[in-house]
């Protein structure tokens, strides 16, 4: 059995290592969570606003030439059919529809490919919330798109000039914001990462991505799936896949974070591989980290995998064995790439190509009896730059 050891702890991972300003705001976002999630009125709305908003269900969808192309039976988890292309919708809808519940009037948030920003404007205006978005210099450059679109909806971009101008500097700026403001501003965390009670939160509204694979898996097979494979950083996608069959020992679950140009390079993000645990953003997990406990940078060309830390649960269920960790290189990604969109015409978000890219590359790890369920995060249109430069050239 998979359990929390104690509240907001995962085994040896988790907590809240905080200042005394944040720990207040963090136990009041406890007991609201605690205290409202569960009523009949909170889930009745959520469950209509992922509904008639966001299109849930998402289809789970036969990839049949990928799957002749494999060799066994592949599913998609179509996330990227979520209103936003993305499943980062399904935990900005909670969270923004929990700050409302809360009377905050103002959303604050970090992101780095920009699509949970994007989310969170989405979620922020239908709740009647103002939203504030960190987000990294280099990374507003290279997912200048979706910058544009969060802006059109009405969303106040604060650029991040900070360390490298990535995720992980935005994470920093935001709870620095949230330690000043938290009396009338919510921190609506993007990830399964940050100090207790954020992993909990952010898995606990994504959820709903393994619960529905689970009820469609049996539909269509009458069976279980064999393997759910899942491109991750902090972890929230992973998780919300992987939720579901945690207790289902006959599931294998794969992890697959961004592997970079190649372990050996100086930046590649394998933290699994190349990390080890301690303490970021307030909590104890598995980081990227030098021989000092400086945080290495660490570089992948998918903006969304580029934290250098992986959340509390992931962390734990990593160490326990019941989710194996596994890397993708960007040259392997790109070419995910381009096998889906010849045997599928579909072309996906650069994060979940990782996955794609895993299964592709270690297709001998599956049975031809097996089904497979890749959850496909999110679509390539915020990419779509960098894809046809990396092809074509600019």
């Amino acid at each position: 059995m998979v359990r929390l050891t104690e509240k907001g702890r995962f085994g040896k991972y988790g907590g809240a290592y905080v200042s005394e300003i944040l720990m207040q705001a963090l136990l009041e976002l406890e007991e609201s969570f605690e205290r409202i999630y569960p009523k009949n009125e909170f889930q009745e709305e959520f469950h209509r606003l992922l509904r008639d908003y966001g299109g849930r269900p998402t289809p789970l969808y036969h990839a049949r030439n990928l799957s002749r192309l494999l060799g066994f039976k592949v599913y998609l988890k179509r996330e990227d059919l979520l209103c936003g292309g993305s499943h980062k919708l399904n935990n900005a809808l909670g969270q923004a529809l929990l700050a409302k519940k809360m009377g905050k009037k103002r959303l604050i948030t970090e992101t780095a490919a920009g699509q949970h920003g994007l989310a969170t404007v989405m979620a922020g205006n239908l709740c009647g919330l103002e939203t504030e978005i960190f987000m990294g210099i280099k990374d507003m450059e290279r997912q200048a798109q979706n910058v544009k679109k969060m802006i059109l909806l009405g969303a106040k971009i604060k650029p991040v000039k900070t360390g490298a101008g990535v995720l992980k500097d935005a994470v920093s700026e935001t709870l620095r914001e949230w330690a000043e403001c938290s009396r009338t501003t919510y921190y609506l965390m993007g990830s399964t990462v940050g100090p207790h009670p954020f992993p909990t939160i952010v898995a606990t509204f994504q959820r709903v991505i393994g619960e529905e694979i689970r009820q469609q898996i049996l539909e269509k097979e009458g069976r279980l799936p064999n393997a759910i494979v899942a491109c991750g950083s902090g972890g929230s996608n992973a998780l919300g896949a992987f939720k579901s069959f945690l207790e289902e020992p006959t599931v294998r679950l794969y992890f697959v974070e961004g592997g970079g140009e190649s372990l050996t390079a100086e930046n590649s993000a394998a933290a699994f591989r190349l990390g080890r645990p301690g303490v970021l953003h307030g909590s104890l997990m598995q980081i990227m980290q030098d021989e000092f406990g400086q945080i290495r940078p660490s570089k992948t060309r998918a903006a969304g995998l580029n934290y250098p830390g992986r959340g509390p649960e992931i962390s734990y269920l990593c160490e326990i064995g019941r989710v194996k960790p596994c890397y993708a290189f960007d040259h392997e990604v790109f070419e995910a790439v381009r096998t889906m969109g010849r045997a599928e015409g579909l072309i996906p978000a650069l994060e979940t190509a990782h996955a794609i890219a895993y299964v592709l590359k270690n297709r001998g790890e599956f049975r031809p009896d097996d089904i497979v369920v890749i959850n496909y995060s999110g679509g390539g249109d915020k990419d779509i730059e960098t894809i046809l430069r990396h092809f074509y050239g600019s």
